[in-house]
Order: structure tokens, then C-alpha cells, then sequence
């Protein structure tokens, strides 16, 4: 076949480039040159690389270069004297100087104005980077060069270089060679007039340069005398090239016939006329894929000679590339190295002696190495400097497989000969490496059981290296057999290990050349014999052996191909590397296969041996086999179970006279809860009629089950013509009654006609649309072919029946491939892929190949072949499989057991429902009627409307009415003349009904009335079943064993083969492996393979639009419809008086669906109560797990251990005795390191803190100030003292600079780490003047003494704060103290502490993880509510902010949140803290902040339990009581409000009375929120009078009487009176609630669940049906 190739065109873009010494700018690459340069000299050394001094042209290039510049050197930029520009004919340059190209200068930054005879210009560092013109150009300077991009120059005898971005292409917009400016390529500094009046001129060149450099990506040009000529042979001549990089179209050829046909050919599509050349030994098939392409006409045609010049052209490009760097290398330097992912190249220049025993290799690179031997003096003489090349070009494919890497290594002179080198006595050493070398895969062999190898050589005419690691020292002998086991006698190769050598592994290696023994394609067999001494008998050692297949090939340049003469395989051959062994240089390859193990079938028994060793795929493989046997249990289970459901039901209230045949398939949905319970009821509607409701159930099975598909026999007397829709409904009752149908397909089983309704509904009262009753009209054309409908059809049927896993949880009832048959499918395919996933397991990948990539995904075509291969071994056998079951027949045994079925099912149905016999009485006494009256209106009747009426639409109702008149006559000669009260009326009445009888015969045809009078012809040609059978389609029945067999012989097969290989491999790799085929099978199993039938299925809609017509394919009827011969009919009639004959009333449906909601809203209710007892039970536990009850006596302890001895009022010298005596007496306690009693340890040093005011902080009164010199005024942030002094608080001593906090120096509180602090007057900062205590109560009393002796304490200190934190290990708390004596500048000290307690370390107790377990459902509480909130927002949207309970379920949300930040902040700096006293255990511990987030939660968590109580009021609102109650504050809520306003004022008037009058007096009155609280106090019976009448006994009586008058007497009680009219109001008023009916539903609901009795309130007038069922007594729709 041809190969085919797809070309996929890759457009990639680059940004510009610039090398690692240039910084790029605005579309330039600048080079800062550290040489210093004359002005001529440093634009010639920019020319050379094709650029110029650079142009600034604006401000941004101004700034650019100052970032680059340094500000002690000068720079050379491209200015020089104004002069003519050759391409005008004058100019006026406005200047004496101008841009080197001849443009004006449009921004400068001169220092000053340039004279007249500036001959050029640079940027002073010195003066801030601005520029300055001089005469001076030849001064040697620092100089900038611009490189354009897009442009390039070159002057005489230099080249232009072109360079694009990878991915892009020269496009050549325009080039001249010659001059038009003066300025470039200069030889010399003279500017002579002439010069520029000389007839100068120039050539365009851009053709010859776009053919020489069009389309490529790099290239270069050459400015030659020779190829343009001279146009300006005076100042000489430049080359200049302008030029654009297109983005170059790539073509990714990928080939099928043969992965190492891929390749990458650059298409370079500059021009439409350029041809593209490629070649191919085969037939190709070219398509070009990208967007807005021009059209390319390929040219096929045997271009070999060319691609060999190509070859050629690249290898001589690589040499020249070699050739130039060995032009900058000098002897004995480091060499000279060019690599890339693809290409390497490596020159180097040394003397002849240094070539022998030198390894010429790139370090860290995937790159052969050479070694050389000894070379003679006929080969390089001693005296000679020999040129070392080395290169590494793309690996080579081609009639030789070649795998490794390709390199080639040649000896040059120093004039560029290259040195000969073959025929060595020595030989060259060279090692071929793989870039991704396999996994090693090695054989293990006990020489004590077996000892032969099996080796399956799939390339002729190799090296075969065998590789043998024992695991002790002994003597092998090895004999090599081909196709046969070798003995003494028989082999093809022997040799005895091991042989001599430097290391084991070559003394261990046996490698067979060609020359010894020739390798054909085969299998060989190895076997390993141990060499012992006499008398011994068998060894125990082992050995593992690697078996691997090598070439080692070189280029034959004169042939054209790949040869191994003169080359041969070494020893040291391993996986990883080819070592080659060569006498001549040239480019080597290397041929290389790692030899798959193959698996000795004769050798079961050893390998079954080691299987204690490694039993894991052998369990496995059992494990798989036990799980088959059940799954088979449990599927033949199901199979019993669908073969009950796969029946079409004839319904029982079909008219027994009716013969027209509908068959109804009803398809319930997949949704939850879409099966029902009710009772369902359907008509059909046509053009001709509609049907009588038709009650749809099965005595025999279930119907309308979630997924399930019922299908419905339906009798007609007549043709209801086009069906044009079908109703639905059922009557709501059952535990369940909810339906969702989702499609009804009717068949005419007459004409073969079908009609679809695609219903997708819920027939439900609180579902969908809330309806019980529907209309479903015929699907169109149209419909069946919409995407969705077309869509679920296909994933539908794909996933029940074509998926092969997923169909036997849910296949089609209806499908002759049974579960058993589905999960024996599964089985054999799983084992197959077991089987191929462990042959290619650990496969050698072939490193020469290119890897291709989709996005993210790579692959390369080795692993495509395997999975190709793999396809092959399983998918057609198990494909055979699957169509044999899916396609075989059943078994017409299985027919005639149906058929015997029915006929039970039928004989029992007669006997149950069957002929009342004359001997029975008939139970309802009913007044006898004359037979002959009736009969005789009958017959007017038929004259009246059918006799001679000839009317082609009453045949039908002829045909119906005749078949009535039989069923009368036969039941006239069942009752007999002894049931008439007269043998004349008897007589009489069967002479009507045959008159009526011979009425209607002339209208009807023979045909009908032969057939109306034959029972079985009606049969006959009604059922036409024998015709079907004759036609019947798929396999006999008998396949299925053909089936079962291939099941049987494929799962053996792989099994067994599947369990050697794991034996085979050992147990490690066994693991890997299993773990690997489980993870690939799982992923395909439940991501692949469902995308796959997702995808096709969309392809399906969208593409095809194609409906499946298995859908409606037609459905065999088993068992006959009842006959009007036959003589079951009986009285079998419907009971029209049942409810569900018919649709339900709107008011009833009303009423359901009010009973409904209410019962919804009660379990709503129910569990919202019960999920909030659980959150506020979740809540309560975080909120109690975060506080411990030993924390309070904890700080009651400490407290009063540190309170001995203080005063309400102290003074300095107070304290300070205080501090050294009851304070370090407790610090310092009566343990080392332990306070107080020794139960809490001091954790660091213990800290003293002052804060201090600055002096003169505030003014005295002018009349005061002779005797009041300076002022302090009380504490604020901005008298804050924070200073820096001496001892004494002298500013002028010299301050402390040591490590050693000084006391006299301010801390901030970021240094002392600590935060500001609440006390009893004001709010203090964190920082201040700090004194560390030391670690012993001696260093403390020094220090105390120390500050106390220099007056650290004075009339300026407003705080002092004594802090230290201790550890209670007994209760596992961390406490924080404070104590702080506080002054208002008055003099005295107040007295006041802060002690906080925290736990730091977790408990490890049970108590802790049930605390972490209520913190993380607290968690999921929150995230619930969360998403209930949210959605209610959405629904809602603002109105939802409207709601009070809303804003309440908002805020504790939020502080939910915030809450778990501030816990985990806590935990972060209790960390933090606790690693801070680790590492410096000898100094003051802070845990100020820790302190500060765990007082914070608490609060959090405090108000979030507060508002979480408050919920409970909402939740309790059904409670009558608290509803009551609600209700009369809503009613009182205007007047209330006006009292609170009232009790507002005077509240606030008694308050600052009170604080004026007594605020400077007394405690209570001290600030106005003292005073209201006191007054507040006082409404509620809590007052010290004393101290008011004591301190004024008039004014204090007239204020305490009237607040109680005016306060208590008069507001307060007519604010209470106000309630109680409104509570009494709403009690006569009140109107009781939706919410009260559903609280005492909900009661009922409760008791009747404990089966407690409760009388119902009202009546039965509000009750409510128990399942909300329509009612079924005989009066429709009436409750009783």
C-alpha cells in the first residue's frame, strides 16, 4: 500500500534576539564595548558585525543607555559633521552636526550648542550623561554600537550577516551596493569637498542577494568587488540590505508505513513559483492544512541526486561551521564546544602525542566518545599539530535501522588537509550511547533446576553479546543452539566463561560476531552448564543474563550505505551504550535491540516452582477467576429477573370484540425518583377518533421502575387514523406516586406505522410543571432529530447496550446478549489486555525516533505499533465473541416454554375471571327485562343508520357490530331455551339477532365475513407470526457454544500466559507492573472510554443527524389476544366507575398539591431544626473546647499571690518596694525557674517597663511659672517620651552602642515585640523603656537597686508594666501577665492588672480529637449554610437583604469565618512565640499577640453563640405562644418606640446631671458612661444611696426622687401598660397562621410515627388523605 503522509503547517513566531553581551531595545540590539576606540575605529569595529555607532532619537533611548552607562567613562555615538546625503541633491541640516545615515537630529541633550567644525560627538558621564561635540576624534573612547533589526551593512571584503528568530524567514524588501552617505565605511578622516561632489552611485543588488537568501533563516552576503563592480571607487563602496522575518511554514511529515520515517522539512514559501523539494521511496499522498495558504502544486518525481547534494551541502556546512571555530581556538586550550538538542559539535587543536589514550567527549551530553590507540608515524607525525573534529549530526534511518547516536571524528592539519586514518594495528575505541536507554531486562536462572534460555532473534546477521552476572565466581560452559535444545554433541556455538579481562563484566560477556557464528532470525536456545569439580554433582549458584543484539556500522561515502568492515562489537556493550571497536574513522552508527524475554512454555513447572516467591500476578490472575464466578451469580440472577420484564402486556381492560392492535412502549426516565407508584391511565387520539381510557398495569410484574421500558398491547374496535397525540395521567397515589416519563413510542400493528411523543416530563404535584394530567403531541421529523433528543438517545443506548462494561449494571431487557454472556465478554477482553500489557511491558524505546505531540500529550511511533499490535492480539477475537452473543437467535425451546406460559397465564385468568355458569346465583337482584324488546330496538336502529348507507368509512363499525351480534348469538346457545321464561322468546331472540346479522352481510365484503366467521383465519392473517419466523435474522441458536468456547480458549490462553510471564519477571517488576495495567485500566474504564461515547455521541447529533432506527425496531408479540370465537369472554368488562378511568379534577389536584407542600414544608422544618441542634451542638463544643474552667483559677491564684501589699494609691517609692519584695518574692518562687508555689514555670525573663512623658509637655500659666518652672502633662501618644539617653536621663552622656539594652534607651514595641494595651486611664503603646529582670532573684534585686539608686523612676513615668508569662503544665495553660501602675500625672499610682490564659500545646487526650472532630463539622456547618445562603441570594437577589433572619444567618456566616481566621492566625504566632523562647530561653518571652488573637476569638466565638441563641426564636416561631408574642411587639412596635425616645432623653439628662454634679466627687459619677450606668442601676433596685445623701443630703434627695417619679413611676409603667394593650389586642384579634396548620401536621406526623393517637382540631374537614391519593369509591372525585 502507499504510505500516506499528512503535512500539518506550524506557525511559530519569535521575539528578537540579541546575544548574551547586547541588551535589546525598541526593535535594536545595542552592544556596550568596554574597548576604547578612536571615533573612525570604533565605527568600523561596529560595521564589522553589520551594525553602527549608535542613533539616539529620542528621550526613551536616552534613558535606556544612561541605565547601561557608568558615569566615569565617555561614549562614542553615531554623530558627525553634516554633509550631503548622496540620495538628495542639497540639505540643509539646520547644524553642524548630524545622525552618521544623514538625518537631523530631532532630540539632543547637548551640555551646549555644537560650533561649526565639530567633526563628531559622546556622552559624558560626568556631567549626568549629556552629550558633547569635539574636534577631537581621534581620542580613544568607550563606544556604543546599534544593530537594526532588519538591516545590515557591510563594507568591502566583509560579509552581511541576516539572522530571523527560530521559526521565521529571510524575506529581502531592498539592497544596493555602493554609497549614498559619506559617513559609512570610511577609510580615512578627511572630508574633503570633492569628496562629496565625486560622482559616487550605486547599484540595486536585492535580486541577487533574495536568491541567495531568500527563505532562509540565517545568512550571509558578501560585499565583492567582483560580483557588483565599483559604483564609488574612490571612498569605496558598502553593501546594504533591508530585509523583513516571515513566519516560515513548517511541514510535520509523518509517515506510516514505518516510524523512523518521521522527519521535520522546513518549507520556505517565499515566492509561489519556488518549488519545494521531498522525497520518499514510496507513493505519496501530499495535503498541505492551514489557513489562508496559497495553492501549491506538488511535483512528484525520483529526486535522489538531489537529496544526496543536499547531504552533502549540510555535512560541508557543518565542516565550514567546524573550520571557523578552529579559527579562534589556539593549541593546548579548553576545546571548543557547539550543542543542541539535535547537533553537536566539538574542535579542539593539540599536538600528535596528546591524541593517545585521549578521550574526546561533551560532558553531559548524549555524544559518542573516541578513544584513539597509539598512531604511527606513517599516520601524524610527532611534530604535528593536529585539528581534532568532532560531529555529531542527526541520527540516521534508512535501510539499516540505526538507533544510537551518529558521530564522526577526523584529524586535519594546520592547512585544513584531512589526515587518513584506516587500517590500524590498534583499534579506535568507540562508545555509542542511547539517549533514553529501556529499562534493563534480565533473565534470573537457578543452575541448580534449569538452566536453558530461550533468545528470539528478530534481525539477521548481528552481533549477539550475552551478559552473565553470577552471583559467585564459577566456571560455565555455554552452548548455543538454533531452534533446538543443545546438548554435547549439537550446538551451534560453545564457550567457557569466564574469559580474561580487566573487570567481571568482561570476563562474564560472551560475544558472538558474524564471523563466528551467523545469526539468523529465529529462536536460539542458551544453555548455561556450571563447571564443578569431580564428585560434585549440582551447585547452588545463580546468575542473571542479559541478552542484547548489536551492530556496529559505519558510512561507506563510495557506496552510499551503511557497512560494519573493519568494526566490530566489544564486551562492554551494555543496554545503555554500543561500545565499537574500529580500525579507520568515519561516521559510526550503531544497529541495537534489547531481545524480548520469551516465555518457555516447557519450563511451566520451574516457573510455577518459584511461586512462593512471587505470587502476585498468580493471585491476581485466581483473583480475577473467583470474582468472574461470582459476578456470573449475580448476572443470572438479573438475566432471570429481566427475562420476567421482557413481556408485552395485554391489557385487561381491552374490549374483548376489539381487534385493532396498537402496541404502546413507554420509557420511563433515568432521573431520580422518576418511577412511580400511581395509577396510570392513557388514551390515544387520532384523525379518526380516540381511544377509551386504558388502565396501564401488569399483575404480573412491576411497571413504570426508574430506566425501565414497558410495552403495552392496546385494542382498538376501529382505526383511530394519525395518531396526533397521546394523554397521560394517573391518580397521585402510592408511596412514590411521582412519574417522569420520558418517551412513548405507538405502534400500529395493522399497518406497521409508528408515532413518537417525546414527553421528558414529570407528571407529579410538586415536579416540573405540577400537573397529573397531560397531552403529549406526535414528535416530528424535526423533533427526533434535535440535538437533545438525538443526544440522549445515543449515550443512552451506547452506555445500556454498545458499552461492553457498562451495559451488564443496566442492558436492555429486551437484548438477546444476556448479563452472564456481557460479564464473560469483560472477562476474556480483560484478560487479553492483561496479556498484551505484560508481553510489551518494560519494551526497549528506540531513542532515534521523534517525538510528536497533541498539546500535552506526546507520543512517539513505537508506542503507537504497540498499541496497534496490542489491537490486533485482542480486539478481533474478542470482536467475534461479542457479535456471536449479540447476534445469535434464541433457542426455540425457549418459545415454546412462553407459548406454554401464556397458556397457563391465560387458563388462569379464565378461571378467575371467567363465565358465570347458569347454576350460580347471581348476587345483585335486579328487575328482569324482555331480551326481545331490547333486540328489537337494536334492529331499528341498524336500519335506521346503516341499512343502505354504502358509505367505505362504516365498514369498519359494520365489521365491529357483526362480531357483536356473534358474540349474542353464541351466548344464546350457551344459556339454552331452559333460561327463558318461554321457548318462543328464546326462539324469537335468535331469529332477531340472525335477521340483524343478515342486515349487515350485504355491506360487507365475502372476505370479511369468511374471516369474522374463522376464528384461526383471523388469527392467521392478524398475527402473522409464522411469517415472521420464517424470516427471522441472526445465528442459529447452536452459535452460542461456539461462543462460550472462544470465551473458555481465550481466557485460558491469556491467563496462563499472563500468569508465566509474572513468574518470569519477578516480583518487583510483577508489582510495577500491576499497578501500572490497574491505574491505565481504571483511567479507560471511567475517563476515556465515557469521553468516547460522549464524544460520538455529539458527533452523532450534530454531524449525522441520523436516528437509530433500533429504536423502533419492530417488537415480537408472543401468546394470542382473545378471540371473539373463543369462549373465555365471559363478562370480562371494564369497571368505567373507577377513579382512574378518569383525569383528575383541578380542585382535587389543588388540594394534593396544598397537602403536598405542607407536607414538604414540614420535613423541611424537621430537618432544618435538626441540622441547626447539630451545628449549635457542633458550635457550643468549639466554643467550649477553646476555653478551659482552670483558667479562672489559675489567674485568681496568680493574682492574688502578686497583690499582697498594694494600695489603692501608691507611690514611687511604694512601688518600688513593693516590686522588691512581694513581686520578686513571688517571681522568683520556691523552685528554680517556677513562680509563687512552683506549679507554673516562668517561661524567659520576667520585664520592666515604664512609659514616660517628655519634659515641658504642657504650659504653666504665665502668674505661676516664676514658681512652677516646667510642667508634665498626663500620658498621650504625642507626649510620649521615646528618647535615647544616659544614666540619670542625661541627654548630654554618651549613649549606649553596645548589643546590650540600656535602660535608659526607648524601645519600639516592634523591638520588645509587643502590642499597645488597654489600662484603667488611657491606652498605652507597646513600646517604651524596658529592663530585663535576668533568670535569678539576685541579678533582679541588683538591677531593681541599680534603677531605683539613678532615678529611673521620676515625676515624668505615667505607666509601669511588669510582664512575664508562665506555663501550668498541671493544666497544660499558658498565662500571660500584666501588671501595671498606671498615674493621671496627679502623683499617685493606681494599680490594675491584665492576666490572659491560652493553650498553646494540644492535648493528646480522647477529649482533644473530639474537640478537632466538632471543629471540622463545625466547618462543614458552615460551608452548608453557606450554600443554602447563596443560593436563597440568588433567588432572592436584593430582596434577600430585606430579611432580618437573613442579615442574622449573614452575619454568622461572617463571623464563622472570621472566627477560623483568627484561629489559625493564633496557632501561627503561637508558633511563632513558642519557637522565639526556644531559640532564646534567656530572655522576656512575648506572647502579647498570641494573648491578643485568643482574646479576640473568644469574642468572636461569644457573639456568634449569641446570635446562634437568637436563631433559636426564628426557629421556634411555630411554636403558638412565641408567635403570640412576636406579633404584639409588631402591633406595639409605633407606640413603643415613641417611649423609647421619652426613656431615651430622660436617661440621658439624669446621666449628665449626675456627671457634673458628683462626677469630681465620686467613683460612680466619674465619667457620663458611669453616670448612665448608675442611673440604669438605680431602675433596677441597685443603688448606693448612702454615698449621694452623704455627700449632699438635699441635692442627692431631690435627684434620686424625681428619677424615680419621673423615671420608674410614671415612663416605665405606662411603656409596660403600652405592651399589655397590645398583648390583649392581639389575643382577641389574632388569625392563625400557614405555619400553625404545618406545626400541628407535623405533630400528627410525630405521634403517628411513635403510634401515639392525637384528636385531629376542626373535624374531618381538614384532614388530609394519607397519600394523597384520588379517591377510589364509586363517585368520582368526591371525598367522603
Amino acid at each position: 500500500a502507499p504510505t500516506r503522509l499528512s503535512f500539518i503547517v506550524c506557525l511559530i513566531t519569535k521575539a528578537q534576539s540579541c546575544t548574551d553581551y547586547q541588551e535589546v531595545f525598541d526593535g535594536s540590539c545595542f552592544e556596550f564595548v568596554a574597548l576604547e576606540r578612536s571615533f573612525l575605529h570604533a565605527e568600523a569595529w561596529c560595521e564589522r558585525a553589520g551594525g553602527h555607532l549608535a542613533f539616539i532619537q529620542n528621550e526613551e533611548t536616552q534613558q535606556f543607555l544612561e541605565k547601561h552607562l557608568h558615569q566615569e567613562q565617555n561614549w562614542w555615538i553615531g554623530l558627525a559633521p553634516a554633509s550631503i546625503n548622496f540620495t538628495l541633491d542639497s540639505e540643509d541640516h539646520g547644524g553642524p552636526l548630524s545622525w552618521l545615515d544623514g538625518s537631523d537630529i530631532s532630540y539632543s541633550n547637548w551640555i551646549k550648542t555644537p560650533w561649526l567644525g565639530a567633526g563628531c560627538g559622546s556622552i559624558l558621564g560626568n556631567s549626568g550623561f549629556q552629550w558633547e561635540a569635539t574636534e577631537n576624534c581621534s581620542q580613544e573612547l568607550h563606544f556604543i554600537c546599534q544593530f537594526e533589526s532588519g538591516r545590515s551593512l557591510a563594507c568591502v571584503n566583509y560579509n552581511a550577516t541576516l539572522q530571523c528568530g527560530s521559526g521565521q524567514v529571510i524575506e529581502i524588501v531592498d539592497s544596493f551596493y555602493g554609497r549614498k552617505n559619506i559617513h559609512y565605511c570610511q577609510s580615512s578622516s578627511s572630508y574633503a569637498a570633492s569628496s562629496a561632489q565625486e560622482e559616487c552611485s550605486w547599484v540595486e543588488v536585492g535580486d541577487l542577494v533574495a536568491g541567495h537568501c531568500h527563505g532562509l533563516q540565517v545568512c550571509q552576503t558578501a560585499a565583492d568587488v567582483a560580483s557588483f563592480g565599483e559604483p564609488c571607487p574612490r571612498l569605496g563602496s558598502y553593501l546594504f540590505v533591508e530585509y523583513r522575518c516571515n513566519d516560515g511554514q513548517y511541514l510535520v511529515v509523518t509517515v506510516g508505513h514505518h516510524s523512523s520515517f518521521l522527519r521535520l522539512f522546513p518549507l520556505r514559501v517565499a515566492t509561489a513559483d519556488q518549488p519545494v523539494w521531498l522525497y520518499s521511496e514510496n507513493d505519496l499522498d501530499l495535503r498541505l492544512q492551514c489557513e489562508h495558504c496559497q495553492e501549491i502544486f506538488w511535483l512528484l518525481e525520483d529526486i535522489m541526486p538531489i537529496s544526496s547534494a543536499i547531504t552533502s551541502y549540510l555535512l560541508s556546512a557543518m565542516h565550514n561551521v567546524q573550520g571557523a571555530l578552529l579559527a579562534r581556538n589556539e593549541f593546548s586550550q579548553e576545546p571548543t564546544v557547539l550543542s543542541t538538542e539535535q547537533i553537536s559539535l566539538y574542535v579542539n587543536r593539540m599536538s600528535s602525542d596528546d591524541l593517545k589514550k585521549q578521550s574526546f567527549k561533551i560532558q553531559n551530553s548524549v555524544f559518542p566518545s573516541f578513544t584513539f590507540p597509539a598512531l604511527g608515524p606513517s599516520i601524524v607525525s610527532s611534530l604535528d599539530h593536529v585539528q581534532v573534529r568532532v560531529m555529531n549530526p542527526f541520527s540516521w534511518n534508512e535501510a539499516q535501522p540505526i538507533n544510537s547516536t551518529v558521530g564522526a571524528l577526523s584529524l586535519t592539519r594546520e592547512d585544513g588537509s584531512t589526515i587518513p586514518v584506516a587500517n590500524l594495528t590498534s583499534e579506535i575505541e568507540i562508545f555509542l550511547p542511547r539517549p533514553e536507554a529501556s529499562e534493563l531486562k534480565t533473565t534470573f536462572l537457578d543452575l541448580g533446576n534449569f538452566s536453558t534460555l530461550m533468545i528470539n532473534v528478530t534481525m539477521p546477521g548481528i552481533h549477539l553479546v550475552v551478559k552473565l552476572e553470577p552471583s559467585e565466581d564459577v566456571a560455565l560452559h555455554l552452548l548455543l543452539g538454533f531452534q533446538e535444545y543443545p546438548n554435547s554433541t549439537y550446538f551451534e556455538a560453545q564457550t567457557q566463561l569466564p574469559h580474561e579481562g580487566k573487570t567481571q563484566e568482561e570476563r562474564y560477556t560472551w560475544v558472538l560476531s558474524p564471523r563466528d557464528v551467523i545469526v539468523e532470525e529465529g529462536v536460539y536456545y542458551l544453555l548455561v552448564r556450571p563447571i564443578v569439580e569431580a564428585g560434585v554433582k549440582s551447585t547452588n549458584a545463580t546468575v542473571y543474563i542479559t541478552s542484547i543484539a548489536a551492530q556496529c556500522m559505519y558510512w561507506d561515502e563510495a557506496k552510499s550505505n551503511w557497512s560494519d568492515y573493519g568494526c566490530r562489537v566489544g564486551p562492554l556493550t551494555t543496554p545503555f551504550v554500543t561500545q565499537c571497536l574500529c580500525n579507520h574513522l568515519t561516521f559510526f552508527g550503531s544497529s541495537f535491540f534489547v531481545m524480548p524475554n520469551v516465555v518457555d512454555v516447557s519450563q511451566t513447572a520451574q516457573l510455577f516452582s518459584t511461586f512462593v516467591n512471587n505470587p502476585v500476578v498468580v493471585c491476581f490472575v485466581i483473583a480475577i477467576f473467583v470474582a468472574y464466578f461470582l459476578m456470573v451469580v449475580w448476572a443470572r440472577k438479573k438475566d432471570t429477573e429481566d427475562g420476567a420484564k421482557l413481556k408485552i402486556t395485554v391489557l385487561d381492560d381491552n374490549d374483548p370484540l376489539a381487534e385493532y392492535r396498537y402496541l404502546l412502549n413507554i420509557s420511563t426516565g433515568h432521573r431520580r425518583g422518576a418511577s412511580t407508584s400511581s395509577q396510570v391511565t392513557v388514551t390515544l387520539m387520532g384523525s379518526e377518533g380516540e381511544s377509551d381510557p386504558h388502565h396501564l398495569t401488569d399483575p404480573d410484574k412491576p411497571v413504570f421502575d426508574r430506566g425501565a421500558v414497558d410495552m403495552f398491547l392496546l385494542t382498538t374496535p376501529f382505526s383511530l387514523g394519525d395518531l396526533h397525540s397521546i394523554r397521560l395521567w394517573h391518580d397521585n397515589s402510592g408511596e412514590h406516586p411521582a412519574w417522569y416519563v420520558n418517551k412513548v413510542m405507538v405502534q400500529d400493528l395493522e399497518t406497521g406505522m409508528k408515532w413518537s411523543f417525546l414527553c421528558n416530563s414529570w407528571l407529579a404535584i410538586d415536579m416540573g410543571e405540577c400537573v397529573l394530567d397531560k397531552v403529549f403531541p406526535v414528535a416530528t421529523e424535526m423533533d427526533l432529530k434535535r440535538f437533545s433528543n438525538l443526544f440522549y438517545m445515543k449515550t443512552a443506548k451506547d452506555f445500556q447496550d454498545g458499552h461492553i462494561w457498562f451495559s451488564v449494571l443496566n442492558r436492555p431487557p429486551s437484548s438477546n446478549f444476556t448479563r452472564v454472556q456481557r460479564i464473560s465478554c469483560c472477562f476474556s477482553l480483560f484478560l487479553c489486555t492483561m496479556l498484551t500489557s505484560i508481553m510489551f511491558w518494560g519494551v526497549p524505546t528506540d531513542p532515534a525516533e521523534q517525538t510528536m505531540d497533541l498539546g500535552q500529550i506526546e507520543f512517539t511511533w513505537q508506542q503507537v505499533m504497540i498499541g496497534f499490535q496490542s489491537s490486533i492480539i485482542m480486539f478481533p477475537i474478542n470482536l467475534l465473541i461479542v457479535t456471536i452473543f449479540r447476534h445469535t437467535r434464541s433457542r426455540q425451546q425457549k418459545q415454546i416454554n412462553a407459548a406454554k406460559q401464556s397458556s397457563k397465564t391465560e387458563l388462569s385468568k379464565q378461571s378467575k375471571t371467567g363465565h358465570v355458569s347458569p347454576s350460580q346465583p347471581s348476587s345483585p337482584q335486579r328487575k328482569p327485562t324482555n331480551i326481545n324488546t331490547l333486540l328489537s330496538l337494536v334492529e331499528d336502529i341498524i336500519q335506521q343508520n346503516y341499512v343502505g348507507n354504502h358509505d367505505q368509512k362504516l365498514s369498519v363499525y359494520h365489521q365491529y357490530l357483526y362480531r357483536q351480534l356473534q358474540h349474542v348469538e353464541k351466548e344464546l346457545d350457551i344459556l339454552g331455551p331452559a333460561q327463558f321464561s318461554t321457548a318462543d322468546s328464546y326462539t324469537q331472540a335468535v331469529q332477531q339477532v340472525r335477521g340483524m346479522k343478515g342486515l349487515l352481510e350485504p355491506h360487507m365484503s365475502c372476505s370479511s365475513v369468511e374471516d369474522l366467521g374463522s376464528p384461526s383465519a383471523a388469527r392467521t392473517t392478524k398475527g402473522g407470526n409464522g411469517d415472521r419466523k420464517c424470516c427471522q435474522k441472526g445465528l442459529p441458536w447452536w452459535f452460542v457454544f461456539v461462543a462460550w468456547i472462544l470465551v473458555a480458549a481465550t481466557s485460558g490462553v491469556s491467563a496462563f500466559f499472563t500468569m508465566l510471564y509474572g513468574l518470569k519477571y519477578g516480583k518487583e517488576r510483577s508489582i510495577s507492573w500491576l499497578i501500572s495495567m490497574v491505574v491505565s485500566f481504571f483511567e479507560s474504564l471511567f475517563i476515556t472510554q465515557p469521553l468516547k461515547v460522549l464524544g460520538f455521541a455529539v458527533f452523532f447529533s450534530l454531524v449525522l443527524k441520523k436516528i437509530d432506527q433500533e429504536e423502533y425496531e419492530d417488537v415480537p408479540i408472543e401468546g394470542a389476544v382473545t378471540k371473539p370465537g373463543d369462549p373465555s369472554l365471559g363478562i370480562t368488562r371494564r369497571n368505567s366507575t373507577c377513579s382512574f378511568y378518569q383525569p383528575p379534577p383541578p380542585s382535587d389536584i389543588e388540594r394534593m398539591r396544598n397537602n403536598m407542600m405542607k407536607e414538604k414544608k414540614v420535613f423541611a422544618l424537621l430537618r432544618e431544626i435538626l441540622i441547626y441542634a447539630g451545628f449549635m451542638w457542633m458550635l457550643l463544643l468549639v466554643a467550649y473546647g477553646q476555653r478551659d474552667p482552670n483558667a479562672f483559677h489559675l489567674r485568681q491564684h496568680i493574682q492574688q499571690c502578686f497583690s499582697k501589699g498594694i494600695k489603692d494609691s501608691m507611690s514611687l517609692s511604694e512601688i518600688f518596694s513593693w516590686t522588691n519584695t512581694t513581686f520578686l518574692t513571688n517571681l522568683f518562687g520556691q523552685k528554680p525557674g517556677f513562680i509563687t508555689d512552683g506549679n507554673s514555670r516562668l517561661v524567659g525573663n520576667a520585664r520592666l517597663r515604664q512609659i514616660r512623658v517628655n519634659k515641658d509637655s504642657c504650659h504653666v500659666t504665665h502668674s505661676m511659672h516664676p514658681s512652677i518652672p516646667e510642667c508634665h502633662a498626663p500620658y498621650s501618644w504625642e507626649a510620649e517620651d521615646m528618647g535615647s539617653y544616659g544614666t540619670r536621663w542625661n541627654s548630654t552622656s554618651n549613649r549606649n552602642t553596645s548589643q546590650t539594652i540600656s535602660p535608659w534607651q526607648y524601645q519600639t514595641q516592634h523591638k520588645v515585640r509587643a502590642s499597645p494595651i488597654w489600662g484603667s486611664i488611657t491606652l498605652y503603646r507597646g513600646g517604651g523603656f524596658v529592663v530585663d529582670m535576668g533568670p535569678e532573684r539576685q541579678n533582679a534585686t541588683r538591677m531593681l537597686q541599680y534603677i531605683f539608686n539613678n532615678d529611673w523612676l521620676d515625676v515624668y513615668t505615667r505607666a509601669i508594666f511588669l510582664e512575664l508569662t508562665v506555663y501550668n503544665a498541671n493544666v497544660n495553660l499558658f498565662c500571660i501577665i500584666t501588671l501595671m501602675f498606671e498615674s493621671s500625672a496627679v502623683g499617685a499610682f493606681q494599680y490594675n492588672t491584665q492576666l490572659h490564659s491560652v493553650r498553646l500545646y494540644q492535648s493528646t487526650g480522647g477529649f482533644h480529637i473530639f474537640v478537632m472532630f466538632s471543629e471540622v463539622t463545625f466547618l462543614l456547618f458552615v460551608c452548608y449554610y453557606m450554600f443554602m445562603q447563596g443560593k436563597l441570594m440568588k433567588q432572592l437577589k436584593w430582596a434577600y437583604f430585606k430579611s432580618k433572619w437573613n442579615l442574622l444567618e449573614l452575619a454568622m456566616i461572617i463571623l464563622s469565618w472570621s472566627a477560623m481566621s483568627v484561629f489559625i492566625k493564633r496557632t501561627l504566632l503561637g508558633n511563632r512565640d513558642l519557637e522565639y523562647y526556644e531559640n532564646n530561653k534567656d530572655q522576656f518571652a512575648s506572647f502579647h499577640d498570641t494573648a491578643n488573637a485568643d482574646a479576640v476569638l473568644g469574642y468572636l466565638i461569644a457573639f456568634l453563640v449569641l446570635l446562634a441563641t437568637i436563631k433559636l426564636w426564628h426557629l421556634l416561631r411555630l411554636n403558638p405562644k412565641l408567635h403570640l408574642i412576636t406579633s404584639t411587639l409588631q402591633r406595639a412596635w409605633t407606640d413603643i418606640s415613641g417611649f423609647l425616645v421619652v426613656m431615651a432623653i430622660m436617661f440621658l439628662a439624669y446621666s449628665i446631671a449626675c456627671n457634673l454634679i458628683y462626677g469630681w466627687k465620686l467613683y460612680s459619677y466619674k465619667t457620663l458612661l458611669n453616670a448612665a450606668q448608675t442611673i440604669i442601676s438605680l431602675q433596677l433596685g441597685i443603688f448606693n444611696y448612702e454615698e449621694v445623701l452623704d455627700n449632699n443630703p438635699v441635692l442627692g434627695s431631690f435627684l434620686i426622687g424625681t428619677c424615680i417619679i419621673f423615671m420608674t413611676f410614671v415612663v416605665v409603667n405606662l411603656f409596660i401598660s403600652v405592651i399589655l394593650v397590645a398583648f390583649s389586642e392581639e389575643q382577641i384579634y389574632h388569625k392563625p397562621s400557614e405555619e400553625e396548620e404545618i406545626v400541628d401536621l407535623m405533630l400528627m406526623k410525630v405521634c403517628s410515627l411513635f403510634g401515639i393517637k392525637i384528636k385531629k382540631k376542626g373535624g374531618d374537614n381538614h384532614s388530609t388523605n394519607k397519600d394523597n391519593r384520588l379517591p377510589a369509591d364509586s363517585t368520582p372525585f368526591v371525598m367522603s
